[in-house]
Order: structure tokens, then C-alpha cells, then sequence
């Protein structure tokens, strides 16, 4: 009996994780463009060009493909809306609206929280993520629990977000001028939309001094 040497055994786990990437990356490109619904195993096995048996092994199921996609919008948008400076936001919005697949296609992370796939325990991850980002929009506009009415600019960062969300559904619909809009076409208007939503009212001297604008 021929024993698997060591760099058999590396090959087939690299291969192993090649082959797991390349099913999230088409799975997370489906699941944005198609729902979660109208998007079968087979239909994300074909594209991969793999078995649709390898879904199961890797994610035990549909349910759990679908989970690893949001696991990686949690990640992105941790990224995002990381230590972001309050004159920032507005450009790390952009980004995230503005950005596009390696087809040139809309944003998958934003619209991957659009969708809904039916699993209760899904459909909290999703929402926590939703929060989440909400959250730390808040604390960037200075939300602070202890503060009166403390939901006022949870509520406020909410509108924020539902913007960024339909902003990047009506990108991929196709609507003009907005899909052909550049990241940084976006940026000023997304600036204003932060400070009028966001921090209601006039901007604040240390958002004017951070932008740059008179």
C-alpha cells in the first residue's frame, strides 16, 4: 500500500480551499443578484464547475452556504465601518455603494443583506449584521446609551443605511445617471445626505476641516 506523502496531503488541502473560495465567491454573486430563493445548489455547483455534492461537504447545506456568505458581508462591513472618523463615513459609504465585482457588476455585501433565506437562525445573523453596522454608525455620530432619547440617533443611522441598501438596489437596476455614478461622483451628495440625516443639522467644524471643503 503507497502511502500520501506530505506534499499530497498539502496539495489536496490547498485544492480543498481553492475549491471552497471558489464556491463562496459564485454562491455570494448568486445569492446578491438572484435572492436566496431563485438560487439552487446545482445552479452555484455548475458555475463553480465542481460536484454539487462538495456544497454539502463544505457547508453541510444551502442554509449553510448561505450563512458563510453573510459571514463574509459581517466582515466587510467590520471593515468598513471600522474606527471611522466621523468626516469619513460618508466616504466609506461610497465604497461600499460605489463598489463593484470583478464583472464590473454592483456591490454583493449590501445586497446580500437584502436577501432573505427563510432560516430563522440566518435571518438573526442577518439582522445582527444590519445592527451591527447601524450601531457603530451611532457611536460615530456620538450616540452614547446613557444619553436622553439614545434611540433617536440609532434611528437616525438606520435612515442611513436604508439609503446606502437602495442606493446599491437601484444601482444594479440599471437606473441612470446612478449606475454609471463613480465612487467618487458619490461622495459629496452621500456627504450630504450623512450630515443632514446623520448629525442633524449644519455640519460640525471638525467634519468641515476633515473633508477639506470650504
Amino acid at each position: 500500500m503507497t502511502m500520501g506523502t506530505d506534499s499530497d496531503t498539502g496539495q489536496r488541502r490547498r485544492d480543498a480551499a481553492r475549491t471552497r473560495g471558489l464556491l463562496l465567491e459564485v454562491a455570494r454573486r448568486r445569492f446578491a443578484r438572484d435572492g436566496y430563493a431563485a438560487t439552487t445548489v446545482r445552479d452555484i455547483a455548475d458555475e463553480a464547475g465542481v460536484n454539487v455534492a462538495l456544497i454539502n461537504r463544505y457547508f453541510d447545506s444551502k442554509e449553510g452556504l448561505f450563512e458563510a456568505c453573510l459571514g463574509y458581508a459581517v466582515d466587510e462591513l467590520a471593515r468598513a465601518a471600522g474606527d471611522v472618523p466621523r468626516s469619513d463615513v460618508p466616504t466609506a459609504i461610497a465604497h461600499q455603494v460605489a463598489g463593484t465585482t470583478a464583472e464590473g457588476g454592483p456591490n454583493q455585501v449590501l445586497l446580500l443583506l437584502l436577501r432573505s433565506s427563510g432560516d430563522e437562525r440566518t435571518e438573526q445573523m442577518r439582522l445582527d449584521v444590519l445592527r451591527r453596522f447601524a450601531e457603530r454608525l451611532a457611536a460615530t455620530a456620538g450616540r452614547q446609551p446613557d444619553l436622553p432619547d439614545p434611540d433617536q440617533l440609532m434611528l437616525r443611522a438606520q435612515l442611513v443605511l436604508a439609503a446606502a441598501i437602495g442606493t446599491t438596489l437601484l444601482r444594479a437596476s440599471g437606473l441612470q445617471p446612478l449606475t454609471r455614478a463613480t465612487e467618487q461622483d458619490l461622495i459629496e451628495p452621500l456627504r450630504d445626505l450623512v450630515h443632514g440625516v446623520l448629525h442633524n443639522g449644519p455640519r460640525r467644524q471638525d467634519d468641515i476641516e476633515g473633508d477639506g471643503r470650504p
